[in-house]
């Protein structure tokens, strides 16, 4: 009635609790279902739930995310360790009646692009839980003890949402303890970030990121005793993502995907997924479909974090000459489909990879 739609949450995630205990796991589907749900009247009445902010800047130290719908695309080791740390996770009230629970702490480390964000997102909805985002980089203040407080109103707001808190560049908080130029307020800092993290109860779900792993201290890392490295995509995994964002998933184009994947090595997901919806577009808005060729020389032109994106100019005889050249030393694709990407006949195809041997 007073439109505390905390409280509604708080009341309502207790009922959910209670109803799953006494196996009534239906009916605690369907509550949690209905406090996740937008626009529900109590929004419509002028109230917004009272995120944690900053003193100063009167921001929320938090965001409500969206469960993605862009696949998060893994292989190798990550795989097998988010598919354990989310197998724990459903089950962690049975562990913890058994003893063996363990604190869902995860900590996502590796370079930029590599889909940390989004596989946190991904991980919240195959929990089914809300997804909350701290960006810890934006909550450091100028005002002494102020970062601390912010992050102490973070771990105070999460317990009761029964959502995934997701750390983002976790770094900015939680660096080594022994930095030379911050001593006294960083060692604060990140005496406030383990405390918050040990008064969280084992049934809330902590993912951790950064692109630093090196510079977080060795107390933040016994805290999460999940760990899932995120490099860059191997070929399988550059194989999917290209058919997936390029070719949308048509097994058709699986051979086309593959030579991109072995083109395409040393770049990042996000990269990946830039240069193949930059593809579409311009086939979209040109109405007609960019050649291989093309893709293969915008590749080439790229950087990991550093996509360059395709442009409609003709393909010259140096170009195709350079795309011949880049596929054979890749060693996986054949003089034939060498010919059909840059469109001339295998004779000239070796007469290109002749005149690049002899020069």
């Amino acid at each position: 009635m007073s439109a505390d739609y905390t409280g509604v949450r708080r009341i309502g995630g207790q009922i959910a609790k209670r109803l799953a205990e006494q196996n009534d796991l239906e009916g605690a589907k369907a509550i949690q279902g209905m406090l996740r749900k937008r626009g529900v009247p109590l929004q419509a009445s002028g109230y917004a739930e009272a995120l944690p902010r900053d003193v100063a800047s009167r921001l929320p130290l938090v965001e409500e995310g969206q469960w993605p719908t862009t696949p998060a695309i893994l292989g190798g080791e990550a795989s097998h360790a988010i598919s354990q740390f989310i197998e724990d996770a459903k089950h962690i009230a049975l562990l913890a009646e058994k003893g063996v629970s363990a604190r869902l702490g995860l900590l996502l480390f590796g370079p930029p692009g590599t889909g940390k964000t989004l596989l946190a997102g991904h991980i919240a909805a195959a929990l089914e839980r809300p997804f909350y985002i701290a960006r810890l980089d934006s909550l450091i203040s100028s005002r002494l003890g102020e970062t601390a407080k912010n992050i102490r109103g973070i771990f105070d707001f999460v317990p009761t949402r029964n959502a995934v808190l997701f750390l983002d560049e976790i770094d900015a908080v939680a660096k080594l303890r022994d930095d030379r130029h911050e001593l006294g307020e960083l060692k604060r800092v990140v005496n406030t970030v383990l405390q918050g993290l040990d008064s969280l109860s084992d049934d809330v779900v902590t993912i951790g990121a950064t692109n630093h792993p090196h510079l977080l201290d060795p107390a933040i890392w016994r805290r999460f005793p999940y760990k899932a490295e995120l490099g860059l995509p191997d070929s399988d995994v550059r194989n999917a993502l290209w058919l997936h964002f390029l070719f949308e998933g048509n097994e058709k184009r699986n051979k086309d995907a593959q030579i991109l994947a072995h083109v395409s090595q040393g770049l990042n997901g996000a990269d990946i997924e830039n240069l193949a919806l930059a593809v579409r577009r311009r086939s979209i808005l040109g109405k007609e479909e960019p050649s291989l060729a093309q893709i293969i020389l915008a590749i080439r032109a790229s950087h990991s974090g550093s996509p360059r994106l395709l442009d409609n100019r003709e393909i010259t005889t140096a170009d195709k000459k350079v795309v011949a050249s880049l596929l054979h030393e890749t060693g996986n694709v054949s003089q034939s489909d060498i010919a059909r990407i840059v469109g001339v006949s295998r004779q000239m195809v070796h007469r290109y990879l002749n005149e690049e041997t002899d020069g």
